[in-house]
């Protein structure tokens, strides 16, 4: 596997230097300041207001002037907040955040807009009472003999060991469902582990590259990114990977990976994206800003941060759930019983 430390080490200095840019000290703690310095760290650090402006027409200049007749030297800290909040809003990114001492900024449109396509009770039914759990990972073997595995975040420490014996346990398995929707994310370590139980070769997966001046399109050449197969336990037989639109972040970098990866099929819904690694800086006033900082690509170098497209689509019938059925999972295991 790469060392992803050399990119972000890259990516830190990159921004670092492009603080001599955008210096907060130069903004006054003032409405009109702190509107300045919000606009001008997104306008020269942010990572994709190219792509934004390609696929959803929003012009930054534009933004900054319609916005900007919302400030007042007279609104207080709450009416101050709410128009910054409705300003990073228009770029439509679950990484871009603003911080205030009461209150989180927050764009959940990238989920909140779709359909779920997950029922926790009824995939809980599923899993029974008698799984096995291993560092966050819940499984078990269903009556048709597939293993089904239910990863609901990376944000806990995953370990070779704890994916090697849980793949032990299912070896006997025809095929493994994989279920990751509603994972929003976590530790992107969790999640190239995971999926480099599921390569015998180093694959390329894709790219990622980082902002090296204060243009829209100052960026360093592309660096690929490669899964190197886990020394453990490695599974040899067909998966289905279950995806809905709240599979974020260090989520849909996984399910990039392990799309690269033979004998993987991804079945549901879109991914929800979040392909931007987030860094984060201070307004005047003190309040902290998050916002994505290195775009990151597939193996052909598409953009992947609105989401990644299953193999197969699928959804869940609101019907065949009141019987007990998810029909996510029954099509998944269909598919594994070909």
């Amino acid at each position: 596997m790469m060392n992803r430390n050399v990119i972000v080490s890259c990516i830190i200095v990159s921004l670092v230097s492009l603080v001599a840019c955008v210096d907060e000290d130069e903004f006054r703690n003032t409405p009109e300041g702190n509107f300045e310095a919000l606009w001008s760290i997104i306008d020269q650090r942010y990572c994709f207001l190219d792509y934004k402006q390609e696929t959803l027409g929003v012009d930054w200049d534009e933004v900054h002037g319609r916005y900007r007749q919302r400030i007042s030297g007279t609104m207080n800290s709450d009416q101050l907040f709410e128009v910054l909040t409705d300003m990073l809003s228009e770029l439509q990114d679950g990484h871009v955040n603003l911080y205030s001492a009461g209150n989180v900024a927050r764009y959940w449109g990238w989920y909140e807009d779709y359909d779920k396509n997950l029922d926790e009770e009824l995939r809980s039914q599923y899993l029974g009472t008698d799984y096995r759990i291993a560092s966050g990972l819940y499984y078990r073997i269903l009556p048709d003999n597939i293993g089904y595995v239910v990863c609901e975040s990376f944000s806990t420490a995953l370990g070779d060991g704890n994916v090697s014996d849980m793949l032990y346990y299912l070896r006997t398995c025809n095929g493994l469902i994989l279920d990751v929707r509603g994972n929003s994310g976590g530790q992107l370590t969790n999640a190239e582990l995971l999926a480099s139980h599921f390569t015998n070769e180093r694959i390329l997966v894709g790219y990622s590259t980082y902002k090296t001046g204060p243009g829209h399109s100052d960026f360093a050449t592309p660096v690929a990114e490669y899964l190197s197969p886990s020394e453990g336990v490695r599974w040899q037989k067909p998966v289905v990977v279950l995806t809905n639109r709240q599979c974020f972040s260090a989520c849909n970098i996984f399910v990039r990976d392990i799309h690269e990866c033979p004998l993987v099929t991804l079945l549901g819904d879109q991914t929800g994206g979040g392909s931007g690694m987030p860094f984060s800086t201070e307004l005047p006033n003190g309040w902290a800003v998050r916002f994505s900082a290195s775009p990151s690509y597939d193996a052909e170098m598409n953009q992947i941060e609105f989401g990644i497209q299953p193999d197969i689509s699928c959804s869940l019938d609101s019907l065949s759930a009141l019987q007990g059925i998810d029909t996510i999972i029954e099509e998944a295991r269909a598919l594994l019983a070909q």
